[in-house]
């Protein structure tokens, strides 16, 4: 037994002398860390000078630097975030056989095709025509949605209160002209000889409309001419949010159903209602938009050129460009 004691305590001796020091027999186990869980510097991950917490010395510089805090001398949302997500607790993923199918929470269908392509509404799909992507905006329980004719629409018009300033109406204003048009005017309401007549613009702004569009070769009767609001608001007051939810689906409607080459919105309002936007008419003019497929162009209101003579210059020069692009739009055709 000596004798193996002696070859033992050489053997370490030689070992020592080699490697350094070997830990004790009796030491504890210890398990180096995971390579996913070793602890680096703040510095790496987000770029920010935050010190290791791992190790005491760290620990020690860490109570005697000032927190990061902002302007206000708060401390930082980010950092407060970050230091949460350090400090949650992990959780095991359970393995398969601690819960069943059945067990687990049910998503949401993904919206997505048999290909796993997003799909979109349809009036966000491009490849779907105008017409489909305009009737997509019309609310499923509205009955006209599924209408046939512009006159259907105008009999559901007539016979519905939908707003309470259709119940002071003298008459319903639907619009008028050609069915078929490939321009199609839109303005913002009618007014009082609108409301008179049934019909949009009829009064001194309707008369000067009617020069404009024979300045660029159109008649009256070869467009179609409508509003965003189907009655008049009171003392001619700009449209409210209300009232434009309840009326804007029929005039997409009328539009599904004419299907416009163009379209040409006169006012400001008439303007970001339909691209839903809050702009200047200014912003809004002398260019072109999209409306879910069909070109939209946006120039001043008829009745706004008559109390300033100086817009019609530039409502000039935009009517031009609009009858250089319908007749590209129409000679595609």
């Amino acid at each position: 037994m000596q004798n193996l004691l002696r070859d033992l305590r050489s053997i370490v001796e030689h070992e020592r002398t080699v490697y350094g020091t070997l830990l004790p027999l009796n030491a504890p186990e210890t398990t180096a860390p995971a390579p996913d869980e070793t602890s680096r510097p703040r510095s790496e991950e987000s770029g920010s000078s935050t010190p290791d917490l791992s190790s005491p010395e760290s620990e020690t510089q860490a109570s005697t630097e000032p927190s990061s805090r902002n302007a206000s001398g708060k401390t930082d949302p980010a950092d407060e975030t970050a230091d949460a997500s350090d400090s949650a607790p992990t959780t095991s993923t359970p393995s398969s056989s601690d819960s069943s199918p059945e067990d687990a929470p049910s998503d949401p269908m993904p919206n997505k095709d048999l290909f796993g392509n997003r799909t979109r509404p349809p009036e966000e799909d491009p490849t779907l025509p105008p017409r489909e992507r305009i009737n997509a905006l019309i609310p499923d329980d509205a009955s006209y949605r599924d209408a046939e004719t512009l006159g259907e629409v105008e009999d559901y018009l007539a016979n519905n209160v939908l707003i309470p300033i259709d119940e002071d109406r003298e008459n319903p204003v639907f619009g008028v002209g050609d069915p078929e048009a490939d321009l199609v005017i839109i303005g913002e309401a009618p007014g009082q000889n609108e409301d008179k007549e049934g019909e949009p613009f009829v009064g001194r702004a309707g008369k000067l409309l009617d020069k404009i569009l024979d300045a660029i070769n159109f008649q009256r009767e070869e467009v179609y001419i409508t509003n965003i609001l189907k009655s008049r608001p009171p003392r001619n007051r700009n449209p409210k949010s209300g009232e434009v939810d309840a009326h804007l689906p029929i005039l997409y409607k009328q539009l599904a159903l004419i299907r416009p080459e163009i379209i040409l919105a006169v006012g400001k309002v008439a303007g970001n209602t339909l691209l839903d936007r809050s702009s200047s008419l200014s912003t809004l003019r002398d260019k072109e938009h999209d409306f879910y497929g069909i070109p939209l162009m946006v120039t001043y209101h008829p009745a706004a050129l008559l109390r300033n003579s100086q817009w019609k210059r530039p409502t000039w020069e935009d009517v031009k460009l609009l009858r250089t692009r319908y007749d590209e739009l129409v000679d595609e055709d």
